[in-house]
This record gives structure tokens, C-alpha cells and sequence, in this order.
């Protein structure tokens, strides 16, 4: 798996390709489920959860999500896959344990960041190009309204209860992620030491020094 779809990704099987986001049908959204939505993120303190991502070529990575809202969220992927994702302060930080490289992006550029907003209101500068009921499953398709180009992103909740099970992320260039999630845990007490990103090439410096 290309490590930069990682930043961007974040009912299949591994080895299965991320089928593309369908595009929208022309109808007006449903405003009932929309705001279902909503009341379900914004009610929403603390998820921990194993996740399964798959990239558009079928290249899969599993590992633990947790999710702080708001703002905060930390991905460990499991070996060998070297990568750990925390988003912080207003920040979503990419640390590669293979390369040792940190990379730095703001929370507002990535897709993930529309989830650890508080308030989150499907409305204004997030524009709602469909939503479907069906199987017992609600999906919301949208995209940021004056960046429509950038693509679009899915949700995928459970109805009843409403649940966060999936999200998938179709780039420009039609490339989908695509996350799974099971294992759902809420309400959690989480350290506020796991959300923060000391790189560990300051860390070893110091020592160093000592």
C-alpha cells in the first residue's frame, strides 16, 4: 500500500480492490437521516475499534483506531506495516517507523478531519450529494463545497442503533480508501499521552546528550 493514501484514507475482504463511491443521483438528500447522522457524531465522546483499510488495488493494512472527539484521533497499524496516524491539535501527523520521516499535514486538508468536527453539521461548507437507506445501513455521500475537485467521501453507519462501521475516500483521480470497522468499543477512558507526537528522533537526541 502507497503510504501517502494513508493520510487520505483513512464489507470487503482483504485482497478485494475498494469498488468506487457511486456518483450522486439527483434527489434531495434526506434531511431525517441526515440529522440522525449528526446527532450521532456529535453525541459521540470516545471509539476505539480494529480497522481494515483497503486501497483501490486491493493492498490491505489492519490495525487499532481510536477516536477522541473532538479533534483528536490516533491509527497504529499493525506490523509490517510501519505507520502511525495521530491527529492532534489541529494537526494529523505521519510518522513512518521504517524510514523514521515524520510528515505533517493540517487536520482541515484531510477527509478524517470533517469527522472530528465539533459541532458536525452536514451543511454549509460540506455539501450532502445523497444519502441511501437500505439492508439496515445509512450512507452519506459528500464533499467539501468549494472543493468539490478534491473528490468525495462515504459514511457508512448501522441504522439501529446508528453506529460508525465504514468510511471510504474517492481522490481526484477516482482512487478509493476504504475502512472497515469492527470490534466497536465506546465511551473508553483514553490517555491523553497516545493523542500527543513526540518524534522519536527527539527523543533518542536527548538521550544522546545525556
Amino acid at each position: 500500500m502507497q503510504r501517502r493514501t494513508l493520510l487520505t484514507g483513512l464489507a470487503l475482504a482483504p485482497g478485494l480492490a475498494a469498488p468506487a463511491i457511486a456518483p450522486a443521483l439527483a434527489q434531495a438528500p434526506d434531511r431525517a437521516a441526515i440529522a440522525e447522522v449528526e446527532r450521532y457524531f456529535n453525541g459521540l465522546t470516545t471509539l476505539r475499534a480494529r480497522f481494515l483499510q483497503i486501497g483501490q488495488h486491493g493492498g490491505s493494512a489492519e490495525g487499532t483506531a481510536m477516536i477522541w472527539r473532538p479533534g483528536r484521533m490516533r491509527f497504529e497499524y499493525d506490523p509490517p506495516e510501519p505507520t502511525l496516524l495521530i491527529a492532534a491539535d489541529g494537526q494529523f501527523f505521519h510518522w513512518d517507523k521504517e524510514l523514521r520521516q515524520a510528515s505533517i499535514v493540517p487536520l482541515s486538508a484531510t477527509p478524517l478531519g470533517l469527522l472530528l468536527r465539533n459541532p458536525l453539521r452536514l451543511a454549509g461548507d460540506i455539501t450532502v450529494e445523497a444519502v441511501e437507506r437500505g439492508a439496515g445501513v445509512v450512507r452519506v455521500t459528500l464533499h467539501r463545497t468549494d472543493r468539490a475537485a478534491e473528490g468525495r467521501m462515504q459514511l457508512v453507519l448501522d441504522e439501529a442503533p446508528m453506529a460508525l462501521r465504514q468510511w471510504a475516500v474517492q481522490d481526484p483521480q477516482g482512487r478509493v480508501t476504504r475502512v472497515t470497522l469492527t470490534d466497536v468499543r465506546l465511551g473508553e477512558r483514553f490517555d491523553p499521552f497516545q493523542f500527543a507526537f513526540n518524534d522519536p528522533r527527539f527523543r533518542e537526541e536527548l538521550e544522546q546528550r545525556r
